[in-house]
């Protein structure tokens, strides 16, 4: 089969299409045979060696196909089955072998492109909107990049919670698109600074939590966006590491919160990914939530699709099909 990995870190150009022997699901395995891939932030920090992998290894996480095969003692799935998954190892290929407790049926009315492009994304901005700081109606939330493939579902998620949602983004297109998707306020934060923007629309009182996936560029300005007893929510870094935090600094703005959450901690039981998967993929399936695919690419481009990622050009979801 074919699969694209790497065998050194660095740029898009270290991606390998390899022929790999085709995996034999062991006990409490499956053998999914892939009809799309997510491409995700997560990917290009292990291209670059911030997460650190045994090397070689294929890329990609996320994922939807068809059950190819089981091993031993599976009762989850059958052959024949169509599944997601997220957080498995090796997506960037023809075939993966995952651990049964983390695939998820596919509903009648839904595609395998929309249920690859929404597992990761989509549930985690479920378990940042319901468990990590729940939304409360009347709630007012800040979203950066509103636009990009988890904000666009933060922004759906929030407004379905009862939140009143001011997000970033860098283009009118951009705005546009966070508009659409329900966003009540849209700042361009590169015309205006959008800490002034949000003390400005919230009329100096700020907002209760800020959901920041860019990293180093706004960390320190959305400190100061929040309200006393605010919360910090940075579950990712597109533009860069945050440096390290001074606890002090969180009292003097006002005893603020501040999580770094992980999927892993909030889809550590089967029960838990089958909440969430099962209330994401059932939104896509009634049309309560909306899935914006940016770009589609063959699995050989998976370095042309990565730096698309990289640029922070994409509106939605980029996919890899095989």
């Amino acid at each position: 089969m074919r699969a694209v990995r790497i065998h050194e870190h660095g740029g898009p150009e270290v991606l390998r299409v390899e022929e790999v022997p085709t995996p034999t699901p062991g006990s409490g395995q499956a053998l999914v045979r892939l009809e799309a891939a997510g491409v995700n932030f997560i990917d290009l920090y292990q291209r670059r060696g911030l997460y650190r992998l045994d090397l070689p290894v294929t890329l990609g996480q996320e994922g939807a196909g068809v059950v190819e095969a089981v091993g031993p003692d599976v009762q989850e799935v059958r052959v024949g089955d169509r599944v997601a998954f997220t957080n498995v190892q090796g997506a960037y290929a023809e075939y993966v072998v995952a651990p049964v407790w983390r695939l998820v049926r596919i509903p009648e009315g839904v595609t395998s492109q929309q249920a690859a492009a929404v597992m990761l994304q989509g549930i985690t901005a479920h378990y940042l909107t319901h468990s990590t700081y729940p939304i409360q109606p009347g709630d007012v939330v800040l979203v950066h990049a509103a636009a990009g493939g988890t904000g666009l579902l933060l922004v759906q998620m929030a407004k379905r919670r009862g939140a009143r949602v001011i997000g970033t983004v860098s283009t009118e297109e951009k705005a546009h698109l966070a508009r659409e998707a329900g966003a009540d306020e849209v700042i361009l934060y590169t015309q205006v600074d959008f800490r002034e923007e949000v003390k400005r629309i919230t009329e100096g009182r700020g907002v209760h939590v800020v959901y920041d996936s860019v990293g180093r560029d706004t960390f320190d300005r959305s400190l100061d966006c929040l309200r006393p007893r605010g919360m910090m929510v940075s579950f990712g870094q597109s533009s860069g590491p945050v440096g390290p935090v001074d606890p002090l600094v969180l009292s003097q703005k006002g005893s603020l919160y501040l999580t770094r959450p992980s999927i892993w901690h909030y889809t550590a039981t089967r029960e838990e990914i089958l909440w969430r998967a099962g209330d994401v993929l059932s939104w896509v399936r009634t049309g309560e939530l909306r899935v914006r695919v940016d770009r589609i690419f063959p699995l050989p481009e998976a370095a042309a699709a990565q730096r698309r990622l990289e640029s922070r050009e994409s509106t939605g979801k980029i996919l890899l099909v095989p």
